[in-house]
Formats: structure tokens, sequence, C-alpha cells
């Protein structure tokens, strides 16, 4: 019984302590921000010609109140002024301290039943222990604690509030003279309860745009890695084929020289097997890539495949662009191709680039831009390779999509690999373009056609 009655004892005592951290105190709990900024600067907009009618509300308060009190409850203009002054700027203090302003509005209502109750010219009929000013003042304020603080807080000043009415009315008046009690405590009720559901919301709305921003920087991460993937997928050929020239160079080297010494031997060999061994690192690499393309949680297949467009097939270079733009004019896009400058011969990473954004670009014309005429160029410069696509306006309104729609992130990753830069908007007719700079280094040279780049020594 005693650890019982010492367990119900701090029991009591965190209550009292929480009430009294909840109820003594001019903070108020943290504010819910609410993300839309357009709705908050609407809001701000508003709030200057909302203020004028609001005062003038209060103002006509102010005055019924104080001829409520001074003749009504016979309190004399001084003391009925002041306890109007008191209520109404109650109400507004409410906005910045409502917890303070919930202890005034009720003293204010237990003064006021308490002149009410002694006046001897007081109407039987009227509210008691509350006034109608009265009560209208102390909802808005309790309404304006629900939004601004915590629902616990709201609901202890809700209680308090009532039952310092009933108190009053029923235990010190005798409840005799009460009058429109239920009426009051259900007015204060959905007025509790009406401000308790708009913080709710916010704090919902809140919350569901915190989860949406962390998702789409979720989706953004995991767009970004899988682009990253893809690219390190199909510059596997391209590296293993400049691996495998090594290797077959360092092979052959030896039978190149009359009697070669033992020392260029063995560090050819050397060369040869450290080709050899990244080679197949390669490949153990390029495996842990490839372990989920067949799986069940595959992506959706293109509508607009590239004839040349697989993992196990040579990696395609700007030589097919004829094929890649017949593929698309299949497809309903009228394309035309073009080349400026004297071409020469590009690192296979940029080549590879280079055809993957021309291939890209035109696979959002034919998603995005029905009817749209669509023009590639590729210019040779000293500096490095220019590749533009650009498309006229569509002819009508795009069909639904249901694809992630990431690829000039895509684009974008290519071109930041090899340090160049992209730049993709809409065109003053109402078509778009794509331009992406590709630069190349000045002792590129041409790479040999006679090695495959899955081609092992």
């Amino acid at each position: 019984m005693t650890k019982r009655r010492a367990a119900g004892l701090r029991t009591v005592r965190r209550a009292l302590r929480a009430l009294r951290a909840d109820l003594w105190t001019t903070a108020v709990s943290p504010e819910p921000r609410t993300p839309p900024a357009a709705g908050r600067s609407r809001l701000r907009e508003w709030l200057p010609a909302l203020a004028v009618p609001l005062l003038l509300v209060l103002a006509g308060l102010h005055v019924a109140a104080t001829n409520q009190y001074a003749f009504g409850y016979d309190m004399g203009m001084r003391p009925a002024a002041l306890l109007a002054t008191l209520q109404t700027a109650a109400f507004l203090a409410a906005l910045t301290r409502p917890v303070l302003a919930c202890w005034v509005t009720t003293a204010a209502m237990v003064t006021v039943a308490r002149y009410a109750d002694t006046a001897p010219g007081a109407d039987p009929g009227a509210m008691f222990p509350w006034t109608g000013v009265g009560l209208v003042l102390q909802a808005g304020v309790l309404c304006a604690v629900a939004l601004r603080c915590r629902p616990r807080i709201a609901v202890e000043t809700l209680v308090i509030s009532v039952l310092a009415g009933l108190g009053y009315g029923y235990l010190v008046a005798g409840g005799e003279d009460a009058v429109g009690v239920p009426f009051a405590v259900l007015v204060l009720a959905l007025a509790t309860g009406g401000g308790v559901a708009l913080r709710g919301r916010r704090v919902a709305r809140t919350e569901l745009a915190a989860q949406e921003e962390l998702t789409a920087e979720e989706r953004a991460r995991r767009v970004l890695l899988q682009e990253r993937t893809r690219i390190a997928r199909e510059l596997h050929d391209v590296v293993a084929h400049h691996m495998s020239v090594i290797s077959i160079q360092a092979q052959v080297a030896p039978r190149l020289v009359a009697d070669p010494p033992a020392e260029l031997r063995e560090n050819l060999a050397g060369i040869r097997a450290s080709a050899v061994e990244a080679l197949a690192e390669l490949r153990r690499v390029l495996g842990v890539l490839r372990a989920d393309d067949g799986g069940a949680g595959a992506a959706a297949p293109d509508p607009h495949p590239d004839p040349y467009d697989g993992l196990h097939t040579p990696q395609p270079t700007l030589d097919r662009l004829g094929d890649l733009a017949a593929a698309v004019r299949r497809a309903g896009v009228d394309v035309d191709t073009g080349t400026a400058g004297e071409p020469y011969a590009l690192p296979p990473g940029v080549e590879l680039s280079a055809y993957r954004i021309v291939q890209e670009a035109l696979s959002n014309v034919a998603r995005h831009a029905p009817g749209a005429r669509a023009r590639v160029e590729v210019g040779y410069h000293p500096a490095g390779l220019t590749v533009r696509v650009a498309n006229s306006a569509p002819e009508g309104a795009a069909p639904p999509w249901a694809g992630a729609g990431h690829g000039l992130l895509g684009m974008r990753e290519r071109a930041a690999m090899l340090g160049g830069e992209l730049a993709a908007g809409a065109t003053p007719d109402g078509g778009y373009e794509v331009t992406a700079m590709l630069p190349v280094a000045p002792s590129a040279a041409p790479v040999p056609a006679a090695f495959d780049g899955e081609e092992t020594p």
C-alpha cells in the first residue's frame, strides 16, 4: 500500500509540474511552417486589409461591454471601461501570448460575474456567469490558444475556463440565476476544437511537405546514381578496349626487336599481366552493375528503343547517327542531320557520350513534342565537339508519359564527366534546344579499329 501511495504521489507531482509548465508561461509552442510560399505571401498581402475590420469589431465589442457593465450591472463607468479594455486587450494579446490572455479573460469573467451577482438592477434573463460579449472574447482567446499551442494546453485552458464559470455560477452563486451555461460551454468547446483542428491540419501539411521534399531528394539521388551506373556500364567497353590494346602491344613488342634484353621482356610481361588483371577486374565490376538488369524490378522498356542500345553489343559511335535518325523517323519524327567543321578522330568516351546525348534528345522530342521537326548538328572545333539538337514547336499536346523524365540529368552527367557543359531550354519559336560542348584533348589520337572492346588477348 505504501508503494502504491508513493507511486500515486509521484504521478500527481508529475502532473502538477506539467500543468505548471503548460499554463504558467508566456511562451507559445513552435509555430508549424506552412510550406507554400505563395500562401504565406497572399496572407501577408491581406493582413493590412484585415486589421481595419478587426479593430472596428473590437471597438464595437469594447463599447458594448462597457455599456453593459456600467449600466446593466451597475459597475460604474470607470470599472466597466477597465474590464472591457482588459478583455479586448487580452483578445489582441492572444496573438502572441495566448496562455496569458486566457488567464486574463478568465479572471475578467469571474469579476464581471461577481458584479452581476450582486447588482440589484441586473437583468434576470441575461447570461450568467458569462456575458454575451465576454463569451465572444473568451472563445476567441481559446481559439488562439489552440492555434498557437499544443492540443494538450488547449484542452487544459478550456477545462480551466469552463470550471471557473461553472464553479462560480453553481457553487458560489448557488446556480439559481445561471442562464445559458450549456450554450456557453458549447461555444467555448467549438472554438477550442476548431483551433485544434486548424493547427493539426497545418502541422500535417508541414510534415507532408517535408516528407515530399525528402522523397524528392531521395528520388533525385537514386536517379543520379542510376544514370552514373548506366554511364559506367557503357564506358566499360571503352576502357576494356584500351586495356586490350595495351595487352596485345605488350605481347607483340618483344618480337619487333631482335634479341630483346631480358629486362625488356620482363617489363613487357609485367605490363601485359597488369592489363589482363585489369580486364578481369573490369568484368567483375560490370557483373555487379548488370546484376539487377534482368530481375523482376527491371525498368519498363523504352517505346523508342535504339537499335544499337544494348549492354552486350558494341558501343555506338557518331558514324551511326544516320541509323539513329532513320529509327527516329520511323517513330514519326522528321529529323535532319548536319555536320560542321572537319571531322577528326575522337576519344571513344567523347564519341559515345555525344551519341547518347543525341539519342536522348531525339527520344525526348518523340515523347514530348508530337509533330515537331528536329535538327541535329555536330560541330568539330579545335577545342572540342559541339552537339546541338533543336526541335520546332509541337503541333499538339504531348500524350501522358509515365516515365521518370530524367533524360536531362543523364545528359548533364555525361557532359560533366568529360569536363564539358550542357545547356537546355525553350526557344523563342516555342520549340526546345539542347546544346552540349564536349572538350577534346589536343593530343587525342585516332584509336585503332582492329580490336574490339570485348576482345581478350
